[in-house]
């Protein structure tokens, strides 16, 4: 098992090192040029994620897709991530990881509009997409899509499952300092867990719409009152996150000749791990909303990626650079602790109901996005035992330790990236001629001008 957690460490150095880090962010700049800044959308596309799409065709609203698409991408990288991002690399690892979800919106949207185009209706009559189809009916190319919901499938029970289980587990084993406590938080987690997914896509799609806003603006409006507090080192905390991110000198380390120092290598790193813009997994539950073409859906999807890294993961980068705790060499969780006791009782409150919180909801968002890579692999019926399964797995996960399964989930990600990115590269004129058809056209804002009136 040792040999068996170096190997799985040196794959992931090649997987996740600076080759793929410049395909990720490369593939973002490239569509963020050939959809003509797309981001400039924004706004509407914030408007279009409140409407419910009723008369369209698909399983969820879009803000129900939307919603479960947060719930499994806003998780412990939110937290942890940025955490690490900061004590590697340094604080300008936070510009960085913030420039990564604004060029990330770009590639959110091509993947959204690929699933929805190329989805299909199953035998069930629910609605099924995302990048293995895509591969499949947009390239012809079914055997990249076995792979990638095969990839699809192992990573989800690693880092949607087992590890997230893991993380809330061990943090209330270590606040009560009792081993019991860890069986007790997995056992309810597999309750809520159950409770929630056997119902299906609808059901998860309900539970996202009220615990997504909540938690996050539970967890956002934690951490500006801990700025407030702190807010006569805020001005002096922003010129350093700007200086440190163009220094050399910054962090160890770099890439590109060193050119981009350390610092762009983790906060690109930790932004791609939490918005997963280009991982090809939030288009799977895309796929499933009430649209009424490509476009739309698309354009809310988008969203996701602003919310959470250029929201969320700013937010807890500014707590963390603004404490001065980073300069200590504490790491990780650590880190992010000493950051929040600023505020004495409610800072680590706020940290640690939103990491259970987060918890929670990548699981759910995640238990779908394993389910339909299965069904794509083993059809409909495979659909109930890998639910009961991962309900399973969700208890298993909170009382082992898994450092393992962290090494597989992932090289599993990063190879989900690959073939995703090389459909939203290979079809990118596909992607600009849908665009140019309904929203350059303006025909989408002419419906939601309409639909407003």
């Amino acid at each position: 098992m040792e040999r068996l957690h170096s190997a799985l460490g040196v794959l992931n150095s090649y997987l996740w090192g600076p080759p793929m880090l410049v395909l990720l962010f490369g593939t973002h700049l490239v569509l963020t040029f050939r959809l003509a800044f797309i981001q400039r959308y924004l706004p509407l596309a914030i408007r279009l994620s409140l409407r419910t799409g009723a008369e369209a065709e698909g399983d969820v609203s879009h803000f129900g897709a939307l919603t479960t698409a947060l719930a499994a991408t806003i998780g412990t990288g939110n937290i942890v991530g940025v955490a690490t991002a900061v004590s590697l690399g340094g604080p300008g690892a936070v510009l960085w990881m913030w420039l990564t979800g604004v060029f990330g919106i770009a590639t959110k949207y091509a993947e959204a509009l690929l699933s929805v185009k190329y989805r299909i209706r199953t035998e069930s009559g629910a609605m099924a997409g995302g990048p293995m189809y895509v591969l499949e009916r947009g390239l012809n190319a079914r055997w990249a899509g076995v792979l990638f919901a095969v990839f699809t499938a192992v990573a989800a029970f690693g880092i949607g499952n087992m590890v997230q289980a893991n993380a809330v587990a061990s943090m209330a084993a270590e606040i009560t300092s009792d081993g019991r406590a860890a069986w007790v938080v997995g056992a309810v987690l597999m309750l809520l867990t159950g409770l929630t997914i056997l119902g299906g896509i609808r059901s998860i799609a309900r539970v996202c719409e009220v615990l997504v806003p909540f938690m996050a603006a539970f967890y956002v409006l934690g951490c500006l009152l801990i700025l407030a507090v702190g807010y006569r080192s805020l001005p002096a905390t922003l010129a350093l996150i700007v200086r440190m991110a163009f220094d050399p000198g910054a962090a160890a380390g770099g890439f590109l000749g060193g050119v981009i120092a350390g610092a762009a290598r983790y906060g690109i790193a930790r932004g791609l791990f939490s918005n997963e813009s280009g991982l090809g997994s939030a288009p799977i539950v895309a796929a499933a909303a009430r649209t009424r073409n490509p476009v739309r859906q698309a354009l809310v999807s988008s969203t996701g990626t602003f919310w959470d890294t250029v929201v969320v993961c700013a937010m807890t980068g500014l707590v963390i650079v603004n404490s001065g705790h980073w300069k200590e060499g504490v790491q990780g969780v650590a880190l992010a602790r000493q950051a929040f006791a600023q505020l004495h009782d409610i800072g680590p409150l706020i940290l640690n109901a939103g990491l259970a919180i987060f918890v929670f909801s990548t699981i759910l968002g995640w238990s779908y996005y394993g389910e339909k890579a299965v069904e794509y692999l083993f059809g409909s019926r495979a659909v109930l035992p890998y639910r009961v399964l991962w309900v399973c797995a969700v208890m298993a996960g909170s009382v082992t330790a898994l450092p393992l399964v962290w090494e597989f989930a992932d090289a599993a990600n990063a190879l989900m990236a690959i073939p995703n990115l090389a459909s939203l590269l290979l079809l990118n004129g596909v992607i600009v001629a849908e665009t140019r058809k309904y929203l350059w056209s303006g025909r989408i804002e002419e419906e939601d001008t309409e639909r407003r009136a």
